[in-house]
């Protein structure tokens, strides 16, 4: 409510009436303004009382009521009795500082992707009234904003965050067990939720999925092998380098705007989650069955890294119907098997320092590439690690060694540092491992393989079934791969995906899955700032909008009641920056509250 005057000129003279007038909104999103009151015309102290009255719960008739407020020291007008309200100004307290801008954008972003009416048909409220969808959302949010342990947001983070001021909650919405319980709720959902999603992001972006890339990687456990042998958590290659660690390997199909595709079977074998020795040459048939079945059959281009795909796959690839297509990388031992015949084809440019060869061969069309950038990238790291390899070799040249194991020794730790160059030198060794006084070795540059390492330097070749198309977009499509190796990255660094602590196979996946749906919002905010500022990172903004924090006014009153005002800070002009440019405004301020008397205010 607000007070709104009428201007009316009489005999010459202007006069004001003024209204208090309240704002209702009706179906179809029309506003109707309603007359409460009719003030007439008011004099300055008059209209000052009234433009102080504010709509404030109380707690103890449970009702909101109007107050007007008025200093300590002074009397309550005759126009204000009744609702006038005496405030000890000297005893103003600012309480319980929190995080609320960022808070705020990650439950935005929630809505705009409509989780919040997804999850609300689907996780109903228990009979003891624990909100799962709110408990959900919470558990989103945290692992968007400052991601941690669950125990960490039941004790630390949720009482620093404006969360339950969003969502309406206390406390009770984060008790330890029931943010378990909630992830034990959730991985039914999964194939609905990837099909919500594609058409949220058809509709907000016109998104398309098309072009699908696909790649695998792991994530670790700092705990034993466990002893049942169908949990997930198995030792295998793992990608981060922690062969000593028993891991789950996880698998993500995504468009090269980096939108999320992959659906979940109901199969628990066909989940994104796999086990930890799962080998990637296995994991390709039961992905595109599973697109298929979800999505229906389409003319859609899979892009992967060398490795996933084996020829039996690409076979069944060509010969579906209709035909998938797909752009692979090649193994460098193919590049040997067709350098002669790729030495007569022409180079094509497809873009300033890039160039291309196409060589049709088996029903398939091969993309040789080579990249000026590339070729200068990796031509300074490899004669960096030999000149590396070439000074250690003759500091152990220089060596006494009275045994030919302690040089073995040394050179297989020389071999462990400089592997890429060690292939470019040939090493004499001993001929005997027998204890001599003088074990000597020798070695040289071997400039035949040299010469072949230099000539490949900087180029790679694709394989594909696509055929009339032009080569900058066959090439534009591979280097897209870099999308899902970002998304990746966003998953294990920036939404910190490790460590795992729980200990429950399907809490696992449940945990891995709130991280994903974390993942969907980080890429739904990338997306709306690409026309923005394609450098500006979601990180970036979050971490921008988490200075924006909520706090606690609360004014004693005369009468022993307490009126509190919840109020985030004012945005600095950075903030109202973004707000512009994403075209987004922060909500209302939150309506106060008074308490009744000798009550605690919390």
């Amino acid at each position: 409510m607000y007070l709104r005057s009428n201007r009316r000129v009489k005999d010459g003279k202007e006069h004001r009436y003024w209204n208090i007038v309240e704002s209702k909104r009706c179906v179809g999103g029309r506003v109707v303004q309603r007359q409460v009151l009719y003030l007439g015309e008011l004099n300055d102290s008059q209209k000052q009382a009234w433009c102080r009255v504010i709509e404030a719960f109380d707690e103890q008739s449970q009702q909101r009521t109007q107050l007007a407020l008025f200093p300590a020291g002074k009397e309550l007008p005759e126009h204000a009795e009744g609702y006038g309200v005496q405030v000890r100004l000297e005893a103003m307290e600012l309480c319980r500082p929190r995080q609320f801008g960022a808070c705020w954008l990650a439950c935005h972003l929630y809505e705009q992707l409509a989780l919040d009416q997804f999850w609300k048909d689907r996780l109903a409220d228990s009979r003891e009234g624990t909100c799962w969808q709110h408990i959900l959302q919470t558990l989103v949010c945290y692992r968007l904003i400052d991601p941690g342990s669950e125990w960490r947001l039941h004790r630390l983070w949720f009482d620093q965050s404006a969360m339950g001021d969003l969502l309406g909650e206390d406390f009770a919405l984060v008790e330890k067990n029931a943010l378990y319980r909630c992830l034990d709720k959730v991985l039914e959902h999964k194939p609905a939720l990837f099909s919500h999603l594609t058409e949220r992001w058809q509709g907000l972006f016109g998104a398309r999925f098309d072009v699908l890339l696909y790649d695998l990687t792991s994530t670790y456990f700092e705990s034993s092998k466990p002893a049942d042998e169908n949990d997930k958590r198995r030792y295998g290659y793992s990608r981060d380098k922690r062969s000593d660690c028993v891991q789950v390997v996880i698998a993500l199909v995504v468009t090269p705007e980096g939108f999320p595709l992959a659906g979940a079977c109901p199969e628990r074998s066909r989940r994104e989650v796999l086990a930890g020795n799962t080998s990637e040459k296995t994991t390709l048939r039961d992905f595109l069955k599973k697109i298929e079945t979800q999505y229906g059959k389409a003319e859609r281009i899979w892009v992967m890294d060398r490795g996933i795909p084996t020829e039996e796959v690409l076979s069944e690839m060509r010969q579906s119907d209709p035909p998938v297509y797909y752009l692979v990388g090649t193994p460098k031992g193919r590049l040997s098997k067709l350098e002669q015949e790729l030495l007569a084809v022409p180079w094509h440019a497809v873009r300033r320092g890039v160039e291309v060869k196409l060589l049709a061969h088996e029903q398939e069309l091969y993309v040789l590439a080579q990249s000026v950038d590339r070729v200068n990238k990796e031509r300074a790291m490899r004669q960096r690690q030999l000149r590396a390899l070439l000074k250690r070799l003759k500091e152990l040249d220089e060596m006494k060694f009275n045994s030919s194991q302690t040089l073995l020794l040394k050179l297989g730790a020389a071999k462990g540092k400089y592997r890429a160059a060690w292939r470019l030198i040939d090493i004499t060794l001993p001929q005997s491992k027998a204890s001599s006084a003088h074990v000597t070795f020798s070695f040289r540059l071997n400039r035949q393989k040299l010469r072949e390492v230099r000539r490949r330097e900087g180029r790679y070749l694709l394989r594909t079934n696509l055929t009339g198309r032009e080569p900058a977009q066959l090439w534009q499509f591979y280097i897209q791969l870099v999308e899902i190796e970002a998304a990746f990255k966003n998953l294990k660094d920036d939404l910190q995906l490790r460590p795992i602590y729980h200990q429950l196979e399907h809490r696992i996946e449940a945990h891995i899955f709130v991280a994903f749906i974390a993942y969907c919002l980080h890429v739904t905010l990338k997306a709306q700032l690409r026309p923005v500022a394609a450098g500006l990172t979601p990180r970036a903004v979050l971490d921008k909008f988490a200075t924006i924090q909520m706090l606690d006014v609360k004014f004693p009153t005369t009468d022993g009641r307490t009126l509190m005002l919840s109020r985030y800070t004012e945005p600095d002009i950075d903030h109202k920056l973004l707000l512009e440019q994403l075209k987004l405004t922060l909500p209302p301020q939150p309506p106060p509250r008074i308490s009744a008397g000798g009550q605690r205010v919390h």
